[in-house]
């Protein structure tokens, strides 16, 4: 399977899924930790990968959905964004409707 097959994979497999920087309990960079977080106060179980432990993701995730920079959110398959856009939508309270409806 290549690269992006699977990229796509775990995008489809998942209802939430954050591609980070580390893991949500160890995460490797700012960014990374808190759009973790933001997903953590929503309340339901998400996926992660991090793309550190993964050099073709890290290095292919960018051409899977034209987004250059890391961490990326998907939800039910859709980019949501990195770091400020899951922020925004957290503070909105956007971003836990979403986690939730996706979840249910």
């Amino acid at each position: 399977m290549d690269v992006l097959e699977r990229i796509d994979k775990i995008v489809k497999d998942n209802p939430v899924v954050i591609f980070m920087k580390g893991t949500p309990q160890l995460p490797q960079c700012g960014f990374s930790s808190r759009t973790a977080e933001a997903l953590m106060a929503c309340g339901k179980e998400f996926a992660h990968v991090n793309v550190l432990a993964d050099p073709e993701i890290f290095e292919n995730l960018p051409r899977y959905a034209d987004w250059p920079t890391f961490p990326q959110v998907y939800i039910n398959g859709e980019l949501i964004g990195g770091c400020d856009i899951t922020l925004e939508m957290f503070q909105k309270g956007e971003l836990k409707q979403m986690v939730e409806a996706a979840a249910a």
